[in-house]
């Protein structure tokens, strides 16, 4: 959920993304990854930024995953595949701290193929880095700040100070998303005005998606104790065959 938050922040705000990661201001339009990708290969959290010149690939993380070198590298193949005279830029952002040390590879390496990509853990950059830009603001709290409370507030006193509401209230939901992995709801609620946040697309996609999770968890919690799949679609409002696919996941875990 909070890798697709990050997406769409991305995406509405790519100049900023470019001014960070590239180095330089420049106008990248998205990419969608349809036609880059073979199933089941995860687009969540993918961003595809182009301009005439580059590819700009992020991938957002909440966590590690082992996969994720291998991810990289089949990216690549896939992008310089259709992009033969661009360069390619992979980034992946680390948004969440955590001792393992699977956030540290930034190689792919296998018998006669070596891939290399940047990585980004959000914890250890300065707060002024995301401060000083309208879209990379939601980052502030996740990074090497030593106080995040104090960090929220000056996030929140620079988003009442934006001249556009619209922008208001995308970087006010964005960051009350992303501030959640570290602080307490009724830290974050005191400080953003939660009616600003509720008219962001950012925020409506974050709350589907969070329902979403939970009627997937009651589906999976009736399955488990026997009732049927007709019954569970039912209860839920999920399609037959959705349930029959969390049947079917929650019968090879």
């Amino acid at each position: 959920m909070f890798d697709n938050t990050c997406k769409l922040i991305g995406e509405l705000y790519s100049t900023d993304f470019a001014t960070w990661l590239l180095g330089e201001p420049m106008t990248l339009t998205v990419l969608s990854p349809t036609g880059l990708t073979w199933e089941p290969m995860r687009t969540d959290g993918v961003i595809l930024l182009q301009s005439n010149e580059v590819v700009l690939h992020i991938q957002f993380q909440t966590q590690p995953d082992e996969s994720l070198p291998f991810e990289m590298a089949y990216y690549y193949v896939r992008i310089y595949e259709r992009f033969p005279d661009k360069q390619i830029h992979q980034v992946v952002i680390y948004l969440e701290k955590t001792t393992s040390e699977q956030v540290y590879k930034t190689t792919f390496s296998i018998e006669n193929l070596h891939h290399e990509f940047e990585v980004i853990r959000l914890w250890e950059q300065s707060p002024d880095t995301f401060i000083k830009s309208i879209g990379l603001l939601p980052f502030a709290v996740l990074s090497a700040t030593g106080n995040k409370v104090k960090t929220l507030q000056q996030v929140a006193e620079t988003i009442d100070k934006l001249p556009q509401k619209q922008t208001q209230s995308h970087i006010s939901a964005a960051t009350a998303i992303l501030a959640s992995l570290v602080l307490e709801e009724e830290v974050i609620e005191r400080l953003l005005r939660k009616d600003i946040m509720r008219e962001s697309i950012i925020y409506q996609s974050f709350e589907a998606e969070r329902r979403n999770k939970k009627v997937r968890e009651i589906a999976l919690n009736l399955l488990a104790e026997g009732i049927s799949i007709e019954v569970v679609a039912r209860s839920t409002g999920l399609p037959p065959e959705a349930v029959q696919q969390l049947q079917q996941q929650q019968t090879k875990e």
